[in-house]
Formats: structure tokens, C-alpha cells, sequence
């Protein structure tokens, strides 16, 4: 088979836990969890509802978040030889994330160079935080209303013949999963796969990633 294009997430994905969540339980805006409960049980898009969880936050507090988001952030055990085993295999690897540049760039920096990372952004420019979303939906996505479009940079991104693996553990990877023509899941989006009878397989660890992924090429590392 041709050499297949990674998508990976990164909250929740490359990391441990999801920073977004993380940020905002440390710095605890009023009507955080309400929106997060909107996000997750679909009632809001989550465009709508990271963006709204932002402007509770004050410009000021900038340097605070990305202190907290450096000293707490774990990368998830193994990912450091799964982007030296893309790289020796050559397979593209992108990095599709949800989060915010100017937290996802500087955990991401030790593993450069990546194929291409694409995220949202963040102005500082006002009173409270605002979201730029400079990834949005294409006109085929169905929902329309994505923050960083994930089906649509993976359709961008593919070509006519390359095969999918999306890589990623929560609702932000559901529609990027739906379209992948394989899918590596935890959590919230193994559960979703299960439930959809969408074939996958399981991960904790990056070197188990890079097991299925042998699998899956054919070709042992």
C-alpha cells in the first residue's frame, strides 16, 4: 500500500490530559463547566463553546497560563519515538489540534519538525481572550462548526489516493474519524467508534501507536 498521512490530535492525544480543561480548572472562570457540558453533550459547536470558555479569561492572566500550561503539560509516554518512527518510515505526520498556538507551539517544539501543525489562535489584543480560527469548516463539512476543521485539513491535505489514520481520544476527533480510513482511539472517541461500529484500536502509550501502525503498513519496525 501507498504510505499513509497521519492526523494526530493533541490535547488529550500527544499530551496526557487536555490543556484547555486543565487551563480552566486551574484559573476556574465563572460558566466554565457549563459551556464544557454544552460542548459535550453537542448542544453549543465546539467553535462556539472553546471560544466562549476563552473570554471568561482576562488578557492579563497570558503569561500566567502559559507558565501553568508548561510546568503541568505531560507528553504521553512514547511520543518522542513515535515522530522519530514516522520520520525513519516516512510517513507524513501532522499535528491537528484544537488547542491554542500559543500553548500547543511550545510543547510541540522539542519534536519539530513536524509535516505541519494546524491549531487555533489566540488575540490578546482586548480585554478578555479571543479566539482566531484560521482552520475553519469547507463546505463539505457537516457540521459548520468546528474551531480547527479537522475533516477539512485532512481533505485538504490528502490527495486522491493517500490512505487516513487519525490518531486522537475525544468528540473535537469524532468527525475527523468518521472520514479516516483507519482510526487509533481512546477515551471519549474509542467509546464513540464502539458505539458506531467504526473499527479502531485502542492506545495509552505512543509505542503501542507505533505497533499498530507497523501493523497496519505492513512493515515492522
Amino acid at each position: 500500500m501507498s504510505k499513509p498521512i497521519i492526523f494526530c490530535d493533541f490535547d488529550g492525544t500527544v499530551t496526557a490530559n487536555d490543556n484547555i480543561i486543565a487551563i480552566m480548572k486551574k484559573f476556574n472562570p465563572p460558566g466554565w463547566e457549563t459551556v464544557k457540558n454544552q460542548i459535550l453533550d453537542q448542544s453549543i459547536s465546539i467553535r462556539e463553546g472553546v471560544a466562549k470558555m476563552f473570554s471568561l479569561l482576562p488578557v492579563e492572566a497570558k503569561d500566567d497560563i502559559i507558565s501553568y500550561v508548561l510546568e503541568q503539560a505531560e507528553i504521553r509516554e512514547g511520543f518522542s519515538d513515535f515522530v522519530a518512527y514516522t520520520k525513519q518510515q516516512q510517513l507524513p505526520l501532522y499535528i491537528v489540534s484544537g488547542g491554542i498556538d500559543f500553548f500547543v507551539y511550545p510543547l510541540l517544539e522539542p519534536f519539530e519538525p513536524f509535516d505541519g501543525i494546524y491549531c487555533n489562535s489566540a488575540d490578546f489584543s482586548g480585554d478578555t481572550i479571543k479566539l482566531v480560527f484560521p482552520h475553519g469548516c469547507d463546505e463539505t463539512c457537516t457540521s459548520q462548526g468546528c474551531g480547527c476543521c479537522k475533516p477539512s485539513v485532512i481533505r485538504d491535505l490528502l490527495g486522491s489516493s493517500a490512505k487516513s489514520i487519525v490518531i486522537g481520544d475525544s468528540i473535537s476527533d469524532w468527525e475527523a474519524a468518521k472520514q479516516a480510513d483507519f482510526v487509533i482511539a481512546r477515551d471519549l472517541l474509542a467509546e464513540k467508534c464502539q458505539e458506531a461500529d467504526i473499527d479502531y484500536k485502542p492506545f495509552e502509550t505512543f509505542h503501542e501507536v507505533i505497533a499498530i501502525v507497523d501493523d497496519y503498513t505492513g512493515v515492522k519496525s
